[in-house]
């Protein structure tokens, strides 16, 4: 048995990030200031807000980190506050139906999922970049950016186990186990990540950077919290989290070689290099356990699934637009540079 000396303490949670616009500063303000029940939140400003701009994310995501690790001097009271909650289903509502209307839907989960299987051969992506020409500062940014999911890796897919039954919950448990390291907290995929980071040169504490990341990279993790809190949209979370693992490997694979390139010994590629195997076999379990069994119990949410595949390459393609268009243009994809 191992010792509780041997596991580090780990830094805890974050202050509450600065506000980008109405939306948050309300919410920030509230939680840094008041009382649980004793504030008010701008709900009728919700419908005039850009539902994948900067201020109604930010709002999104604090709200949702609340359910998660929470933030530093906040009282934990406002993670089941009513007047919050009513404020952040006003806004779930409308970046929902901005998700809703970004895809083509549909019901044919199967030729869904197939075209994600076939990868093009002219596909220039973020990874292929980042593995052929990528500089030092463009992947590091790339780090930060995917840290606000990576660092909670596991964490959102979790809130579905309770969600479903029979093999498609057993199944997803067994994925989970592998996110989190098999037991062992030193492989977990979120601490392989931190590892990377530190490797790297940058801060490997949790969302450490939350306030550098812009609202396209927020959107991708807002997604996955919209879908695993809400047991209505449990269909949409196995869905993302099937598409998730099916594009995994893959980027993977050429993330790792990027890496190397730049020079990145082993306990940086870790990360990535635990993800080639482990997320092929992981994209079988998750198309034949958990949705096959998913769909043979509520053939009705095939429409759901569809839904969670569509808009996560959604909100993918507009991550890598942006960070090409961004790198592309000589200019950081951040919200401020990095120190060099």
């Amino acid at each position: 048995m191992t010792s509780t000396a041997d596991f580090p303490v780990e830094t805890g949670p974050v202050v509450p990030p600065a506000p980008r616009g109405p939306l948050s500063e309300a919410v920030v303000s509230a939680l840094r200031s008041s009382v649980p029940g004793t504030a008010r939140f701008p709900v009728a400003e919700v419908r005039s807000a850009d539902p994948l701009g900067e201020d109604l994310q930010l709002a999104l995501y604090t709200c949702y980190e609340l359910h998660y690790q929470g933030f530093q001097d906040v009282d934990p009271g406002w993670e089941w506050e009513p007047e919050l909650l009513r404020f952040r289903g006003a806004v779930e509502g409308v970046f929902l139906a901005e998700l809703r209307a970004g895809v083509p839907g549909g019901d044919d989960v199967g030729a869904c999922l197939e075209e994600l299987l076939v990868e093009p051969v002219d596909a220039r992506g973020v990874s292929h970049f980042l593995k052929d020409e990528g500089e030092w500062w463009q992947l590091r940014e790339y780090l930060v950016h995917r840290s606000i999911y990576h660092h909670k890796e596991a964490d959102p897919h979790a809130l579905l186990i309770p969600r479903l039954r029979g093999q498609a919950k057993a199944s997803l448990v067994a994925v989970e186990f592998d996110e989190y390291g098999g037991g062992r907290w030193e492989r977990m995929h979120s601490r392989l990540y931190a590892d990377l980071m530190d490797e790297v040169g940058l801060d490997d504490g949790y969302l450490r950077y939350l306030d550098a990341v812009p609202a396209v990279m927020l959107a991708t993790v807002n997604m996955m919290s919209l879908f695993g809190l809400h047991r209505a949209l449990r269909g949409a979370m196995v869905g993302h989290f099937a598409a998730a693992e099916i594009t995994t490997a893959p980027s993977a694979r050429r993330m790792a070689e990027a890496l190397e390139r730049l020079g990145v010994g082993p306990r940086g590629t870790l990360f990535f290099t635990e993800h080639i195997e482990a997320d092929a076999v992981h994209e079988q379990v998750l198309r034949h356990d958990v949705l096959g069994d998913l769909l043979r119990r509520e053939p009705g949410l095939a429409a759901d699934v569809v839904l969670g595949v569509q808009a996560t390459s959604l909100l993918e393609e507009r991550l890598g637009d942006h960070l090409l268009g961004c790198w592309g243009a000589g200019r950081t994809s951040l919200l401020r540079p990095l120190p060099a």
